[in-house]
């Protein structure tokens, strides 16, 4: 029983002075001043993971047989890695910790540098303020993407393992490598303003394939199809008649045969055909017979041979040939015209199919009408587009598209309505590739641009955006120098896009991406 009460004296005894050496309850027992560490980096780069804390320490003092060790600690849901300490040793410590390195041998002390802490400082004869920037770079594992780190503050005597005095949350996650993805090249796009039209002169044409009883001019309103084809006709120049922006210049009815027959024959025809529509057209519309002309468009044969080469005839070539090699007049030495060659050839069994089945067709009046249209200011203009866009010129279109944000839907749709106008206009065409380019369609961009005038620098710069697109980098930059040499600006910007785009692939490429 003795026995027994000496044993719990001592406990209670060692108990007291282990409190008084650990406890929480008196820090300032084993430091004074002030430890702050403040997060830098916790961020994944590649395989590995970069740490750096700012530890600043004012004033510190601490206890002479002590030393309070700053741990850095990864934690995760399954996981915990405590990183190389700060220690910060009281001066007997700090002795102690020096005669152990004396007196270690070379073993010894390789074994100590592999364990040893990351810094050590002597926590006594501090009198003002220091600072250490930790910086740790580690292997990333795949645990630590879900990770964070507290900073561990405990307190060590010689002999006794280290007691918690505080955790410091430092950070709250792991900052994750973006990863690189395939860099989105932004065209910039240059247009070209159009010149300035004084005047606007138009002209508008209509085909009509009207029927004529045999050998006869006069026109029948109702005879097979001519009501249909009188319609065409009419409703083209009444079209004009009622627009008051417009001033007819003159009407030209031109006649068309087809090629058989006589030549003169058939000239006569024509020309008297083509007054009787001029006759037709006179009482029905207010325009001064002055305005009209009549004139003779020859024999059809571009429209006979265009037939045949879209026909599945099985002489097709050969009838092409003779359309193409054998002249219309008679060659009074051989006895021979094209004519008289179509109608010999295969017995003529291919010239009865052609008087039959196209023949009819070639036998035409082309109603034109040539005019002058007013010029609009930006208002009028942007009503005009939506109704009559063909009544206004390529310029006054560009500057209702200045009206909208550069780039945006509206902006682009009236480059495309100006090239649907004016389809054979160089600066149309390139203003319409360099819209389809500001969409990435690429496709579409390159059949404007085989039609687009190609002495400028925004041409040489829509060039070069089809090839950045396109990713022949080397294509491109050559364009793009050159416009970028005649001092475009866009050209500039996108030089700067194919460096980014070069650059990204490098870098990609090393990751293996």
């Amino acid at each position: 029983m003795t026995k027994l009460k000496s044993f719990l004296y001592l406990l209670i005894i060692f108990l007291t002075i282990s409190s008084l050496s650990y406890g929480e309850e008196n820090p300032k027992k084993w430091y004074t001043g002030i430890i702050q560490p403040t997060a830098l980096e916790l961020q994944q780069a590649g395989d590995s993971l970069h740490i750096q804390i700012l530890y600043n320490f004012d004033n510190m003092q601490v206890s002479s047989n002590h030393s309070i060790e700053l741990i850095p600690v990864l934690i995760a849901a399954n996981h915990q890695m405590e990183l190389p300490e700060i220690s910060i040793k009281g001066r007997k410590n700090y002795q102690n910790l020096k005669r152990k390195l004396a007196l270690m041998n070379t073993q010894e002390r390789a074994f100590y540098q592999s364990e040893a802490p990351y810094s050590i400082l002597k926590g006594y004869g501090m009198t003002g303020k220091e600072q250490i920037r930790y910086s740790l770079i580690i292997p990333f594992e795949p645990w630590m993407k879900d990770a964070y780190l507290n900073v561990k503050k405990e307190v060590m005597g010689c002999c006794r393992p280290g007691r918690l005095l505080s955790a410091i949350p430092l950070f709250s996650a792991v900052t994750l490598e973006k990863l690189p993805v395939p860099y989105q090249i932004t065209p910039h796009i240059s247009y070209v303003q159009p010149k300035v039209e004084p005047v606007k002169s138009r002209e508008m044409s209509c085909e009509a394939f009207l029927d004529f009883v045999v050998s006869k001019t006069d026109i029948k309103p109702d005879y097979m199809n001519n009501p249909t084809e009188l319609k065409k006709i009419s409703s083209m120049l009444a079209e004009v008649k009622n627009d008051t922006a417009i001033t007819i210049r003159g009407i030209s009815v031109i006649g068309y045969a087809s090629p058989e027959g006589s030549t003169l024959f058939n000239k006569q025809l024509s020309e008297g055909r083509a007054k009787a529509l001029v006759n037709y057209l006179l009482p029905r519309f207010p325009f001064s017979e002055e305005l009209y002309k009549v004139e003779y468009g020859g024999e059809n044969w571009e429209g006979l041979r265009k037939m045949v080469a879209g026909s599945d005839m099985a002489e097709k070539d050969g009838i092409l040939h003779i359309i193409d090699h054998i002249p219309v007049e008679i060659n009074y030495r051989t006895n021979t015209s094209r004519k008289k060659s179509l109608m010999l050839y295969k017995q003529g069994n291919p010239y009865r199919f052609m008087l039959r089945e196209y023949y009819p067709h070639l036998r035409k009046a082309i109603c034109k009408i040539e005019y002058d249209v007013q010029n609009f200011n930006i208002e009028q203009a942007k009503v005009l587009i939506h109704s009559r866009p063909q009544n206004l010129s390529l310029n006054e279109i560009y500057l209702v598209a200045l009206t909208y944000k550069n780039g945006s839907p509206e902006f682009i749709e009236l480059f495309e309505t100006a090239v649907s106008v004016f389809p054979d206009d160089k600066i149309a065409n390139l203003n319409a590739a360099s819209a389809a380019l500001s969409r990435k369609d690429t496709l579409l961009a390159e059949k404007y641009l085989k039609k687009a005038e190609t002495s400028t620098p925004e041409y040489e710069n829509a060039v070069g955006v089809l090839h950045l697109l396109r990713g022949d980098y080397e294509q491109a930059k050559l364009h793009l120098n050159k416009a970028a040499e005649s001092g475009l600006r866009q050209a500039n910007l996108n030089l700067e896009e194919l460096a980014k785009k070069e650059e990204n692939i490098e870098l990609m490429s090393k990751l293996d991406y």
